[in-house]
């Protein structure tokens, strides 16, 4: 058992310790400063006896030693800790001496040229320096002298304190700092401290804090801008500058830079000014922004091994290769400096080179973003149109934004077949990749159905079920329209899209509003279709609300301005869009997508109406039918002055489909012929609503053969559902080529 330790427990010892602390602490109060030294000597004689009791003879000069040392440096708390020896951390046993090696440490005198406590006219003043001295003087005689280990002398060099009323205070191991190893104040290398400047951070001169700044500072002061002073990090870019010489002649990078107007103004309204991200060419002296050339300028804790190097120091060259060729980039700050005398203009600037290049590299990188998100668009679109043989048909897309983010407009043509061609047009709400990968997936499944040659109201209902399939979240609208060149009309359906407008012959536009539905994937609604006239000189508009649509005004304004634009809009598909974009202010800065399709029906005349001819014939039924339906077809071909063998096609094709719709269909009953530039076209229509499709026939089948032989001597064949009730069934022969 430690007897010391166990001692300092005693209830007798800690009252005994207690009443002297407070006997001194009542007379000292009392008395004044007359009496300081004789409560010093009274606490010294309390604590020593106290000693005695507990530690015996072996420990009395520690423990009393101890006991002043507490009390004359910290009163009450020193006392207290004096008592509490095995709590100090500064403080252990000392086996061979029997007290403690902390308590001699703690006494030991400062060093000579520390300076005292200043003097203080206070009683506790005073008392504190006689404390301070008499201490010093007893801790000087108790160094324990025998032949045990010694404690090591205090050598720590002698520091100017910084703090008021620390001055000329010695510490020691029993100090908190010195206990945990001083981890407030920075040490050099070696384990010493380097040297301290002599007073506060307040009275270090202002060219010796800017001297340390590793931006670049100058000051000039004068009308003529004399130069008073420039720091190591400017000289190092530029050059070393004499002092006193004007600003015009002795800095020429601030001439080159355009500054010199600035610091007069500056230096006038007394206003700070900046100037950013400005273009500097350094002077080659083999550093680079006070990095000293062949350092890597890699952040801290890089490798430094011969890889790490290795690495560093090539990424590092070729950083400062490139800023060699593209310079430097500062941002200069020009502050007013007004004194009684005289003013002047301190010019601070900091490297934003990295900054600089960072900006770069992210437009860099947005540009091929957007670049990258454009051709993503412009892939899901149509690559070509179809040209139909009725119709001349442009488009255009026009990006919005100079984002990233691509749009989900999307447009389309599709040739159905027998002369009759599809448009299509939609928008998909929203920006962005799935905004696109809708728009697709939308564009896909519309040619998927127009091949089904179904009319536009249930080619939409489809679209709204696939909408909500393949997104809940997404909207789109979509309008898409069937023109027959036949019937001379548009049929079309719309999902919650903008009108299509349609240009009469006589220039009259018309808005096809009706028969309008919701957006596609709101669901529970059944869409219906409508027909506006479209014959030859007719034109119409499909286009996305991107064209009409302006934040500070309503849609149905923007739709009356194409209108107006539309009606004076003549000539080729394509120059019309163009017209209508430049009408409606649409450029390159458009906050929002535009796709434009327009679709025209042209007057034949001259050499080009000898090449478009109809011809019909209406059959009853019976026996007679097939026979006066291929007399028909001969003699209208012959008349077409079409070549003897694709004249023989065509009746063949003719008596097939008519018979196949005697036997299977129900009248009327409707033959036509018509030929376009390309292609020559044999349809036949029915009142039966049942679509023939093609199957193989077996040797012993007497029918089945008709629609075979037709697809095998056609280029293309197809039937569908017509509006009133029966089916057409239809086959093409391509023209040979002049």
């Amino acid at each position: 058992m430690n007897f010391t330790r166990w001692s300092a427990r005693l209830p007798g010892t800690q009252r005994r310790t207690a009443a002297a602390q407070a006997a001194i602490k009542a007379r000292a109060q009392s008395s004044g400063p007359a009496h300081a030294d004789r409560s010093e000597s009274d606490s010294e004689g309390d604590r020593e006896s106290h000693g005695d009791e507990g530690h015996g003879d072996g420990g009395s000069d520690a423990s009393g030693g101890t006991g002043a040392e507490a009390e004359g440096t910290g009163g009450d708390e020193g006392g207290a800790r004096g008592s509490r020896s095995d709590s100090e951390p500064g403080l252990h046993a000392d086996v061979r001496s029997g007290g403690y090696a902390g308590a001699h440490v703690a006494t030991q005198p400062p060093p000579a040229d520390t300076e005292p406590y200043p003097r203080d006219t206070t009683a506790g003043g005073d008392a504190r320096a006689d404390v301070s001295t008499r201490t010093r003087a007893q801790g000087s005689a108790e160094t324990p002298t025998g032949p045990g280990p010694q404690p090591a002398p205090d050598t720590r060099a002698a520091e100017t304190p910084t703090v008021p009323g620390a001055r000329g205070r010695p510490r020691s191991e029993t100090d908190p700092l010195s206990a945990k190893g001083d981890t407030g104040a920075p040490k050099a290398r070696g384990g010493t401290r380097p040297p301290r400047q002599r007073g506060g951070i307040d009275t270090l001169p202002v060219h010796d804090l800017l001297g340390q700044v590793p931006a670049l500072a100058a000051i000039v002061h004068g009308p003529e801008h004399r130069i008073a002073f420039v720091n190591d990090a400017y000289t190092r870019v530029f050059g070393p500058r004499p002092t006193g010489a004007a600003a015009r002649e002795a800095l020429p990078e601030l001439v080159e830079l355009g500054l010199l107007p600035l610091m007069d103004q500056v230096r006038r309204s007394g206003t700070p000014r900046t100037v950013k991200s400005r273009r500097v060419q350094q002077r080659q002296t083999g550093t680079t922004s006070g990095v000293p050339a062949g350092c890597s300028g890699g952040s801290k804790g890089a490798p430094t091994g011969p890889k790490g190097a290795a690495a560093g120091g090539a990424k590092g060259a070729t950083r400062q290769e490139s800023r060699r060729r593209t310079g430097h980039y500062y941002t200069f700050t020009c502050t007013p400096i007004t004194t009684s005398d005289d003013s002047g203009v301190l010019i601070f600037a900091a490297e934003v080179t990295d900054q600089v290049e960072a900006v770069e590299r992210l437009r860099a990188s947005e540009r091929r973003q957007r670049e990258a998100a454009v051709t993503l668009q412009r892939s899901l679109l149509p690559q070509e149109l179809e040209q139909p043989d009725d119709l001349r048909v442009a488009a255009t897309y026009q990006p919005g934004g100079t984002d990233a983010a691509v749009g989900g407009d999307w447009y389309d043509v599709i040739t159905l077949g027998a002369g009759r061609t599809a448009l299509v047009i939609g928008d998909v709400m929203g920006r962005g990749v799935r905004a696109a990968a809708v728009m697709g997936q939308l564009r896909t499944a519309v040619r998927a159905y127009a091949r089904l040659d179904l009319p536009p109201h249930e080619v939409l209902q489809l679209l709204d079920d696939l909408a909500a399939e393949i997104d809940a979240t997404q909207i789109a609208t979509c309008v898409y329209a069937v023109h027959d060149p036949s019937e001379g009309h548009l049929s079309y359906a719309s999902a919650g899209h903008v009108p299509v407008l349609v240009r009469d012959p006589d220039g009259t536009v018309r808005r096809a509003t009706d028969h309008t539905g919701p957006p596609l994937g709101t669901g529970g609604w059944l869409h219906t279709s409508g027909s506006v006239p479209l014959p030859p000189g007719a034109a119409a508009v499909l286009y996305t609300d991107g064209l009409i649509e302006r934040r500070d005004a309503d849609i149905d304004e923007g739709v009356a301005a194409l209108e107006a634009a539309f009606a004076g809009a003549t000539g080729s598909p394509d120059i019309v869009c163009d017209r209508l974009l430049r009408a409606l202010g649409i450029t390159e800065d458009h906050d929002d997508d535009v796709a434009v399709l327009v679709c025209q029906h042209p007057e034949r005349t001259g050499t080009d109406a000898e090449l478009f001819h109809n011809a019909a014939l209406d059959l009853l039924g019976g026996t007679e039918a097939a026979p006066r339906a291929r007399a028909f077809a001969s003699g209208v071909l012959a008349s077409w002055r079409f070549p003897v063998e694709l004249r023989d096609l065509g009746v063949l094709a003719a008596s097939e489909l008519v018979a196949n719709s005697l036997q299977h269909g129900t009248p009327p009953m409707r033959l036509r012929l018509r030929r376009t530039d390309r292609r020559l076209i044999v349809e036949v229509t029915d009142g039966d609503d049942h679509l023939p499709r093609r199957r193989r026939a077996e040797p012993g089948d007497e029918s089945g053969r008709g629609i075979s032989i037709v697809a095998t001597i056609a280029s293309s064949w197809g039937c569908r559902r017509t509006p009133g009730g029966g089916k057409s069934v239809w086959c093409e022969f391509a023209l040979p080529s002049a």
